[in-house]
């Protein structure tokens, strides 16, 4: 892309607004916001703390727009266990784990274009989604159940199949996390992970579903907040130039915008600050900064704006680099404007299980259970249950707002159903204990989360089957421990539609798969 230089301090200071995609608090824009996208701020980013129904999310975009019609207006929704649509009731969509479980492209294809089309209704054009990461290790605190799988090509294409779905929605598709996250076991919210994976290994494995990607047409990517030695052995990903302009740019041709993941986190702020961390990433190759998941308020854009301003003033970032870092995220809101317009047109082309109030995520969510029997016939609950959910945890990425589990579902099946939530942070034989007196005759359902990560929660389910063989175990992560329990379920996913899944099992309404 060639641009101009263009020296005047007017234009300095627009170009540096355009390239942040701040978040704000509230329900409503604040007069800050607005005041800066009439400066020229191109984007900002919804959170869940934005979000209370979606006619509320269509009029927030109405106030933004007002001020400008071709402002960004971004979201991170994934679906599954990383909603913000959803958040305070859980997605009507299962993750990309139970999608990758599926495996049928035409179905992930159909999940996200109806979550394309709602995020649209909203006013929505740019969604941080989908994770292209292959997790390839099973210890990985922060990718999970929000990667496809752990096999490349499968990955590869079911990442193909989300971005056509959700670009043809009229929503820009943000492949991440690049240039792969999968093989971590640091969440970068928290540190900084350390990959040590060869040239070979990097480019067979974790580059493959971004070349897919780039080669359907991914209008945006995310860095990762990774450091990747192979490549660049003292800068992470978002702010080295070998990554994001030799590796990603140069190397596999990718033209589109570049989007840093949440530049507060710690893999970077900590290292360089926010002010320093935006400016390498923009130097580096990055066209937009995204911030706003922890800092939300105006001195946070106005301490970016500045840095960038002053680090072209003072020759450590081209003036050539920031205008066209800028275009980029002009080219992107041209593009939705289009899109938006196309994907809503009379005649525009519809995928069957996408109409308007399609329920594709449930029939998703129960295609994706694993069901593994004991060693006696399971009989279904017929009377109120108690479920014990047993709860790591939650990463920064998924969020502790967002409920997760079954018994709201099977509450709503089974009325008089009670639950109790229950940590590591007692022994396995007090946590049973307690389990046992509040369950008291009613029959137990044990959900857990990534039991294979949890040795406490391994050894608590030991103990309470023990005491109590015919309880039902369902796991809403990933399923890698062994199968355990009277009947033993297998969500892929922590989603509102996963636990309705499991709880239609558990009553015998569905017979699962």
């Amino acid at each position: 892309m060639t641009t101009l230089l263009r020296g005047s301090s007017a234009t300095l200071t627009r170009d540096a607004l355009t390239v942040l995609q701040p978040g704000f608090p509230g329900t409503t824009a604040p007069d800050w916001v607005l005041r800066h996208i009439g400066e020229g701020l191109s984007a900002v980013g919804l959170f869940g703390r934005n979000i209370e129904s979606p006619e509320q999310i269509a009029a927030l975009a109405a106030q933004l727009r007002a001020e400008r019609d071709d402002v960004l207006i971004a979201i991170d929704e994934e679906g599954g266990d990383v909603t913000r649509l959803e958040v305070r009731g859980g997605s009507s969509f299962p993750g990309n784990y139970a999608l990758g479980a599926v495996d049928d492209v035409d179905l992930t294809r159909a999940v996200a274009r109806e979550l394309g089309r709602r995020l649209a209704a909203c006013g929505v054009d740019l969604n941080w989604s989908p994770s292209a990461d292959v997790n390839s290790n099973p210890d990985n605190p922060v990718i999970g159940v929000r990667a496809f799988g752990d096999e490349t090509e499968l990955t590869a294409r079911h990442t193909v199949a989300y971005i056509e779905g959700m670009q043809a929605a009229g929503v820009a598709a943000c492949t991440k996390h690049f240039p792969g996250h999968g093989d971590t076991n640091v969440d970068s919210h928290e540190d900084l992970p350390r990959v040590d994976v060869d040239l070979d290994t990097l480019h067979a494995r974790d580059l493959v579903p971004f070349r897919a990607a780039i080669a359907a047409g991914s209008k945006a990517v995310m860095s990762a907040h990774i450091l990747l030695p192979a490549l660049d052995p003292s800068r992470p990903a978002t702010v080295s130039p070998q990554i994001l302009t030799g590796l990603l740019r140069e190397e596999l041709g990718y033209q589109g915008l570049i989007v840093t993941d949440g530049i507060e986190m710690r893999a970077v702020s900590a290292t360089y600050g926010i002010e320093r961390g935006s400016v390498l990433a923009i130097a580096a190759g990055a066209d937009a900064i995204c911030v706003g998941g922890g800092l939300n308020d105006e001195d946070t854009v106005l301490r970016l704006r500045d840095a960038l301003v002053a680090a072209v003033r003072k020759g450590e970032l081209s003036e050539e680099r920031l205008a066209d870092a800028a275009e980029r995220v002009r080219a992107l809101a041209a593009w939705t404007r289009q899109a938006r317009g196309a994907a809503t047109e009379p005649g525009a082309a519809t995928q069957e299980g996408t109409a308007p109030g399609s329920d594709i995520g449930l029939v998703a969510a129960r295609r994706a259970v694993r069901l593994t029997p004991g060693a006696r016939p399971f009989e279904p609950f017929t009377g109120p249950a108690y479920v014990a959910a047993l709860t790591p945890v939650a990463n920064f990425a998924v969020g502790d707002e967002t409920p997760w589990g079954i018994a709201a579902e099977l509450a709503g099946l089974l009325p008089g159903t009670a639950t109790g939530t229950y940590t590591g942070e007692t022994s396995a034989a007090e946590l049973v204990a307690e389990v046992l007196r509040n369950a008291g005759d009613r029959r137990i359902v044990a959900v857990v989360r990534d039991a294979h990560r949890h040795p406490w929660m391994t050894g608590a389910l030991d103990a309470l089957l023990a005491a109590r063989p015919d309880t039902a175990v369902v796991e809403m992560g990933i399923d890698r421990a062994e199968p355990r329990g009277a009947l033993h379920i297998a969500t892929r996913g922590a989603a509102r539609v996963c636990g309705r899944a499991a709880a239609e099992v558990l009553t015998g309404r569905e017979a699962g798969v």
